[in-house]
């Protein structure tokens, strides 16, 4: 444990997150003929993230060891989140091209997530493994109080984690950080496996 309490406070009138869900139905004649999506409230959002990240503050000693932390669970939620878009609601197709999977993460995966598509993707110029995917106002940050003491913490490492989980499952090696750059960058680092194989496949 260490330093002071990172606080998260719910706004005075909180609007909704819209997350994918698939309930259970016991019976055929209660399934709709559309899909709906689920709503969980912006402040029971951020009670819960609170919780995570008061969790997670209290298993470590640094502010590094705190991000990985996020990181590593929010991995577990890609890994998950995977089985529910591709098996469940794309019968089991998943993107085979590393710029259609960044797509995919950018455009449904955060309208799934966050109601709301990330604001930009964007190529390194000087490095053809590095992508950004940037967010001008991350959900997770809106509401965090972040001690000078922990001034370097981004609690959008849980999001990295979310989109590597995501990536490494679907067979798109990578390693995700968030930095505070034009509100956060996720950066994307591909192995050199994975570019070789894309460009593999624009040869076909």
């Amino acid at each position: 444990m260490f330093g002071e309490k990172i606080s998260v406070y719910n706004p005075a009138s909180p609007p909704t997150m819209i997350i994918s869900q698939v309930r259970p139905k016991t019976s055929i004649l209660d399934k709709s003929l559309s899909k709906k999506r689920g709503e969980v409230s912006l402040s029971c959002y951020t009670l819960l993230f609170s919780e995570l990240v008061q969790y997670c503050q209290n298993k470590v000693h640094t502010v590094p060891e705190l991000q990985n932390k996020l990181c590593d669970l929010g991995q577990e939620v890609g890994i998950k989140l995977i089985d529910l878009y591709f098996v469940r609601e794309r019968n089991c197709k998943r993107e085979t091209k590393l710029l259609h999977m960044l797509l995919f993460i950018k455009t449904t995966l955060w309208k799934g997530l966050f109601g709301k598509e990330a604001d930009k993707l964007e190529h390194a110029n000087d490095d053809e493994r590095i992508y950004y995917i940037i967010e001008k106002e991350p959900l997770v940050n809106k509401y965090i109080s972040v001690p000078k003491d922990k001034g370097s913490l981004n609690c959008a490492m849980f999001i990295a984690g979310i989109v590597e989980g995501i990536l490494n499952a679907a067979g798109f090696m990578a390693k995700v950080t968030a930095h505070w750059h034009k509100g956060t960058t996720y950066m994307v680092q591909f192995e050199e496996s994975v570019i070789v194989k894309d460009k593999q496949l624009d040869e076909k």
